[in-house]
């Protein structure tokens, strides 16, 4: 993916110019494989250009793992409560693929779109922790990763496991299996039964996406294997049938090579986009979660604060000694209740803003998509057509003689 920026300017000032317009790029590049046996992994240069005067300089280069990324992504979405955090790619612990190159190759440019979409995010990135994510030296990377506590603390695959959990169980309150307290909120209920079914549709689109990849990967080394045998047909023929085979095999081999690259076109521009709306549904799913827990807690201590006036009523009407410290604990329960409704109105309203981007961006990329899709099975259909074409009139002229 070509790096994305933050207000870009056509100017030829200086990137430090006050007068040039502000922006961050970031990409992902040359990632390399670290170490060996169970130890191995693969690292990835991170490279920043911006003018923005909270970095440290105009360009800066650091060297991140997937564990970095990891980091960066479970702090945004602790701190940043109503934003959609954007998805990571799922970690392969299959020790043939995960080194293979294509799948390196996969978890870069799904990497390099998740940085790039906090980057551009008018309030993700503005973010201390992708400040230092993108900054930072090795040491002083490894030192955050290992002084986290609470939910960061958590290995990156139970951290996985607490979202799946959350989205099964908003799963269930959607359909009807469990019934705690929730929000009657039409418009949010709609915008609930839409994500799940999105999710449901993407999945069956990437499903069928992954059969396409496979069925070219197929049809190519099918059409390689019967160049070969060709080949082998025409080098027994010593005439003109023998020279027609020895065509026939090599065109074989020549679309072969051309639907192992459409394949892999496919992959990477229809494929993986997709898959990457699936994961960027389950992360608005999350926090759907995070709604339902702060309108729970909001509900929960609004009646706690009714609870503890009526007790306040007696204590008053009783004239207990009690009544001091029961007055401080009502004041300390009205705050968090306050802040409580506060936390969740704010969850609301950021919730509201992006959906509504979620939107836009989701129509470009996924009409970029089925674009690439479609200009690329114009272009296989028309290769394989032309190199069949070519061989007629020596077919024909062998089979009238």
């Amino acid at each position: 993916m070509i790096a994305q920026q933050i207000s870009l300017s056509g100017s030829s000032q200086s990137p430090r110019s006050p007068s040039a317009q502000p922006f961050l790029s970031v990409s992902v590049t040359d990632p390399a494989k670290m170490g060996t046996g169970v130890q191995a992994y693969i690292s990835y240069k991170v490279i920043t250009k911006t003018n923005l005067p909270e970095y440290q300089g105009p360009e800066k280069i650091v060297i991140r793992r997937y564990s970095d990324f990891v980091w960066l992504r479970d702090r945004l979405f602790e701190r940043y409560r109503g934003i959609f955090i954007p998805p990571l790619p799922e970690k392969n612990t299959v020790e043939k693929f995960r080194f293979s190159a294509e799948f390196i190759e996969m978890r870069r440019q799904a990497l390099d779109i998740f940085v790039n979409r906090i980057a551009s995010h008018h309030e993700l990135q503005q973010s201390e922790d992708l400040r230092t994510f993108l900054q930072a030296d090795e040491q002083t990377m490894e030192r955050a990763r290992s002084q986290e506590t609470g939910i960061f603390k958590q290995k990156p695959m139970d951290l996985m496991q607490i979202f799946k959990d959350v989205q099964s169980k908003v799963s269930d309150v959607v359909l009807g299996k469990e019934k705690p307290v929730e929000e009657v909120n039409p418009e949010y209920e709609k915008l609930k039964h839409y994500i799940f079914e999105l999710e449901d549709h993407l999945a069956e689109a990437q499903k069928h996406a992954y059969r396409l990849v496979k069925r070219h990967r197929e049809l190519g080394q099918s059409l390689s294997d019967f160049g070969k045998a060709v080949n082998l047909l025409g080098a027994c023929e010593g005439n003109a049938l023998g020279k027609v085979f020895s065509e026939l095999g090599a065109k074989s081999e020549i679309l072969s090579i051309k639907l192992q690259k459409e394949a892999h076109h496919l992959l990477m521009n229809f494929e993986e986009p997709l898959k990457d709306y699936v994961r960027a549904v389950q992360s608005i799913k999350a926090t759907i979660a995070e709604r339902a827990n702060a309108f729970r807690q909001q509900c929960e201590l609004a009646e706690t604060i009714k609870l503890k006036e009526i007790d306040l009523d007696r204590h008053r009407v009783t004239r207990s000694e009690k009544l001091p410290e029961a007055e401080r604990d009502y004041e300390v329960l009205k705050a968090d209740s306050e802040e409580a409704t506060r936390r969740f109105e704010t969850i609301v309203k950021l919730m509201n803003e992006e959906i509504v981007r979620f939107q836009e961006q989701k129509t470009i990329d996924i009409g970029i998509a089925f674009h690439e899709f479609a200009k690329g099975q114009a272009r296989l259909a028309n290769g394989i057509a032309e190199a069949w074409r070519s061989l007629l009139p020596k077919l024909d002229a062998c089979s009238s003689s």
